[in-house]
């Protein structure tokens, strides 16, 4: 019996491959070319980009889309089989594994354990600590507002009442009118999107998405059977190609479209009021629902967004309701750990959201549901994002001072908000910059991740969510991991000391 639940075609091995391809530093020797296709295909499943119990093409099929002898594969798979990364049955073929005692590659950007922080320093989530007082004090708050929920069922499929409305005013004040019926409170932002996937992008459905957007979104979209068509967004911080965006739509007619117009994850881009009509009139026109994740809106770090600075929602564009759905969240604002996320639409999409969700997380708790409530009806939400935004503003100022003396041949563009630095590596490989991060104690995501089918292998994704000497360390690990690709070093990194901020 086979041993594999999916596969991996040649052409599409062969692109993830070709991918990974970096600039060989000068004196050194390439290694041979098995060396170099085994290590390859180990390093795609150690990034989850090519599943474990993956069947991989007939060592002739790979052969020819690699161009290469088919000695050369069969040395490959041998050496991966020899390393515990592929297994093989005659007549069955051979398929991804991770040897005994290997934790399972990670599908999206998973923050380390507690246990580990002390010897890794965790570039790969892109979450800031808790800013206290403020969620003690909101804690406190809902457990005074509690005692009358408590007497009834608990069960809100919609969200509390007071909440909803509180958002609903909130948007209101935004200048853009809309009812409680408009708002569904949902377990976070992903919450919120896979609900609407789910409603909207049933199994074989085009989704279009910016390219790069948020991993753990794409990530979501491809378990839901999506097929995502990627939209690949302009250089640097300018952000949206409107024109690419209308012909993509044109052409493919997805479903959904997903953006992240306020300081996009993961460049920092953040559209005008021009880039956010235009999108809605292209999705209008297309006959595309659009989503808008606003999870980063609030965190700018310029004060010329204060009071009043920043563009106006995408929903604004969207008078009728009838193309924009909008996802907020309280969990990249406040804290992560604070798990809650919110819908606005139509009354008729929130009626269909809510009736679908009897079948998924039926409600979400009303604990936290009251903690942000009395955040947002005491100004403590307000102070809270001063103190975040103030915290953001000196991390990345800390660590683009700190790349930039370790690694001047990165490039990126510092943006005005947000939570992410998108950087070119210099020519480097992103995956194999990951994998030599975990040796030298620093976690950082790959470019890929954020893409579609193998994209932006030169770059990776450095959150600003740590600070001062952490910061410094960080960028100094970076050029270690850095100088591990270069010389194309493997195994034996010497261990990383423990580092306490």
């Amino acid at each position: 019996m086979a041993q594999w639940t999916s596969a991996v075609g040649a052409a599409q091995l062969a692109r993830l491959l070709n991918s990974q391809q970096d600039r060989p530093a000068p004196g050194t020797r390439r290694p041979p070319a098995y060396r170099a296709l085994a290590d390859g295909i180990r390093l795609l499943v150690l990034e989850g980009r090519v599943p474990v119990a993956a069947r991989l093409p007939a060592e002739r099929e790979l052969a020819l889309s690699l161009s290469v002898s088919r000695t050369t594969v069969a040395a490959a798979y041998e050496a991966l089989r020899g390393e515990g990364f592929l297994e093989s049955r005659r007549g069955a073929g051979s398929w991804t594994a991770v040897p005994a005692g290997n934790p399972l590659p990670a599908r999206g950007l998973e923050p380390l354990p507690p246990e580990a922080l002390g010897s890794v320093i965790d570039l790969g989530c892109a979450s800031l600590p808790a800013p206290e007082p403020w969620l003690t004090r909101a804690v406190q708050g809902a457990l005074e507002e509690l005692p009358p929920y408590a007497h009834t069922h608990g069960d809100y499929p919609a969200g509390l009442p007071a909440l909803r409305a509180m958002i609903a005013e909130r948007y209101t004040a935004r200048g853009v009118p809309t009812m409680p019926e408009q708002i569904m409170v949902t377990t976070g932002a992903m919450g919120a999107i896979d609900a609407i996937c789910h409603l909207f992008g049933g199994r074989g459905e085009r989704i279009a998405v910016e390219s790069p957007s948020y991993a753990n979104i794409l990530q979501l979209m491809r378990e839901a059977g999506a097929r995502l068509v990627p939209v690949a967004m302009a250089e640097g911080l300018s952000g949206w190609d409107m024109d690419r965006w209308r012909q993509v739509l044109r052409e493919s007619a997805p479903r959904l479209a997903y953006v992240v117009a306020d300081f996009h994850n993961p460049t920092g881009a953040l559209a005008d009021e021009d880039q956010r009509r235009r999108m809605v009139d292209a999705a209008r026109s297309a006959g595309t629902v659009l989503v808008a994740d606003e999870t980063m809106g609030q965190l700018w770090l310029d004060e010329k967004y204060a009071d009043g600075g920043m563009p106006r929602p995408v929903c604004a564009f969207d008078p009728a309701g009838s193309t924009v759905i909008t996802v907020g969240s309280a969990s990249k604002a406040f804290w992560a750990g604070m798990r809650i996320g919110w819908v606005r639409a139509a009354p008729d999409v929130i009626r269909s959201l809510v009736a679908a969700r009897a079948y998924a997380d039926l409600g979400t708790p009303v604990l936290e549901q009251l903690a942000v409530n009395w955040l947002f009806s005491t100004g403590g939400w307000e102070q809270a994002l001063d103190l975040r935004r103030a915290q953001a503003r000196e991390n990345r100022d800390a660590l683009v001072t700190a790349v930039r003396r370790e690694l001047p041949d990165w490039e990126f563009e510092v943006p005005d908000g947000g939570l992410t630095l998108w950087v070119r590596a210099g020519g480097l490989s992103g995956s194999r910059l990951a994998e030599a991060g975990e040796r030298v104690g620093v976690r950082v995501p790959s470019g890929p991740r954020f893409g579609v089918d193998g994209a932006f292998e030169g770059y990776v994704r450095l959150p600003f969510t740590v600070g001062g000497a952490v910061a410094e360390e960080a960028a100094v690990r970076l050029a270690a991991a850095a100088h591990l690709v270069q010389t194309g070093a493997t195994g034996g990194a010497e261990s990383p000391r423990t580092f306490v901020a």
